[in-house]
């Protein structure tokens, strides 16, 4: 009857013995002065304190040797000795061995600690976009640590991606390292650039946590770490908006990566040399010669235009057997290059067509390994689908515990700081103003980016100047004048030599508008001078006199 009812209150006596542990290890500090006023530090026994040792370390029953039953007897603490009772001394070590095992899976990042007072404070970037790389490059290293923390390690110069996939540019000539913008990624002993993924920041703690990206190359995969930071610029942009439409992750291409384009590429020139092959029935080599692309904004008006440019050119030269099989259609729910000028976007639907692409009005419903169907039933087959819809918060944006503008980006106020989270900030895509300032949630562009990032990394070497670099330090410093944007205009692309540029500052304001050969020439130049480095602008220049000269490359690798 003794042993029953001992079993019965066995899981009793484990749930107290693990509550009491957790309540006793939040006093720890509190337990340990306790101990420390007796003469004879001694270990002590109970189901309900962990033992104190002279160092002031903390273990459990299970290596207890010796009891002083009476002094916890003066503090009011009635024990029954182990000796008296072996069940619960069974119920004691069970239950530690239970907690050991908890305790030892509970993570314990590696990584960079919380920096001491002699050393410089650290900045800790998330990301490499436009205003990440703008905020790196300026940067004052010689107040400030700075690590970087990015999935790539690399800037793309996104607004000449688009003729990367037809071989007008190649793939080398819009991608900079990060390494070369800000060189002390690369010599600073205590600055470095980790490729890895954010997976979560703990504002409390100042530390981020992130996974590697290493495609099994570590023994210990997914490999995590964490960084400690004084202050934290999360730039870590957007992800393509799908709006939910069943399919399109699994069969659409999107375009705002270096590997994106390769892969449109390599996809592209698959489905010519496929189409030539004996025995394929004209629907089938239709559907593969077929390119669609979903979305009138500049990215899809630009790739539309690279693409009726590369088959006007090279494919009726180099794929005669099927070049006119060779289709582009690009579908808007509205009007294309909704942004810019009326006249504007009249010449650049004008121009589309007599270029060859042929635009649709439709909603895409769902799409398919081999067509795509709209809302009013209309099936359309396809070889090649590019999605350029816009860009929407991503996945890691989601899953942080910080307020939201409207859009569901990270809000921040005129100066870019995240209001609830000391020493954080936000900028680009990934970031828009919280609606209590009254100001609108800007444009995901590049020219945004580039700029915010320039006004916080300004911001940034001002209060380091003033001793408030460190954590906790910047609260007394006063930013000086907000964040204001102002608009420098749009420019796009539209294929054979013609584009158009649109210098108002609003879409209801009046301005210069462009379009034409005249254009073009004003949208190259531009674009030259904003390459980063003198040796990209190098490789830009000579791969647009080489596809002039011998026309694009059309050989497939990888």
């Amino acid at each position: 009857m003794v042993s029953s009812l001992v079993s019965k209150t066995k899981p009793l006596s484990m749930a107290l013995a693990r509550m009491s542990r957790s309540s006793l290890r939040r006093s720890e500090g509190a337990i340990q002065n306790m101990f420390n006023e007796e003469q004879h530090k001694q270990k002590y026994s109970s189901p309900f304190i962990p033992n104190a040792t002279a160092q002031g370390k903390f273990s459990y029953f299970s290596s207890i040797k010796r009891e002083n039953h009476m002094s916890l007897w003066s503090r009011g603490i009635r024990v029954t000795p182990h000796y008296q009772n072996p069940t619960a001394e069974r119920i004691v070590e069970e239950s530690d061995s239970e907690y050991e095992a908890t305790t030892t899976t509970t993570t314990k990042y590696p990584g960079l600690e919380a920096t001491r007072s002699s050393e410089k404070p650290r900045v800790v970037v998330l990301g490499t976009g436009w205003a990440a790389c703008r905020f790196l490059k300026g940067l004052d290293t010689n107040i400030y640590d700075v690590v970087c923390i990015s999935p790539r390690n690399h800037m793309v110069f996104t607004p000449l991606l688009a003729s990367t996939c037809v071989g007008t540019l190649e793939f080398r000539s819009v991608a900079e390292p990060v390494s070369r913008i800000q060189s002390a990624l690369a010599s600073n002993p205590n600055s470095y650039f980790y490729l890895a993924s954010c997976s979560g920041v703990d504002t409390e703690k100042h530390e981020v946590y992130c996974e590697t990206v290493s495609n099994g190359g570590l023994s210990n995969e997914p490999y995590r770490f964490k960084v400690a930071y004084d202050k934290l610029v999360i730039a870590s942009g957007a992800a393509p908006l799908t709006f939910g439409i069943n399919g399109v992750e699994e069969h659409a291409f999107f375009l705002r990566e270096v590997n994106h384009a390769q892969e449109i590429r390599k996809k592209l020139l698959l489905n010519l040399m496929l189409s030539e092959n004996p025995g394929i029935s004209e629907e089938e080599k239709k559907r593969l010669l077929h390119c669609v692309v979903i979305g009138g904004g500049p990215t899809g008006v630009e790739f539309s235009g690279e693409l009726s440019d590369f088959i006007m050119r090279d494919v009726r030269e180099r794929y005669s057997h099927v070049k006119d099989d060779v289709k582009v259609t690009l579908i808007e729910a509205n009007e294309i290059l909704s942004s810019f000028d009326v006249g504007l976007r009249q010449y650049a639907t004008n121009h589309l067509t007599k270029s060859g692409v042929r635009l649709m009005r439709g909603v895409v419903k769902e799409v398919h390994q081999k067509k795509i169907v709209l809302n009013d039933g209309t099936d359309v087959p396809y070889g090649l689908l590019v999605w350029s819809t816009g860009v929407g918060p991503s996945n890691f944006v989601k899953s942080l515990h910080l307020p939201n503008s409207p859009g569901g980006r990270i809000g921040v106020d005129q100066w870019l700081r995240v209001p609830s989270a000391e020493d954080v900030f936000a900028m680009g895509d990934c970031a828009g103003f919280l609606e209590q300032t009254g100001r609108p949630v800007l444009p995901a562009l590049a020219q945004v980016a580039e700029r915010q990032g320039k006004f916080l990394v300004e911001l940034f070497n001002k209060i380091g100047k003033q001793n408030g670099g460190k954590a906790f330090s910047a609260n007394d410093i006063p930013f000086g004048d907000p964040f204001v944007y102002r608009h420098l205009g749009s420019m796009a692309t539209v294929g054979r030599y013609k584009a158009l540029v649109d210098l108002r500052q609003s879409k209801d304001a009046k301005g210069i508008s462009l379009a034409g050969f005249l254009s073009w020439f004003i949208w190259r130049s531009a674009y030259l001078t904003r390459v980063i480095s003198w040796r990209n602008r190098f490789y830009v220049a000579v791969n647009w006199a080489t596809t002039l000269v011998f026309g694009r490359d059309n050989s497939r690798i990888g």
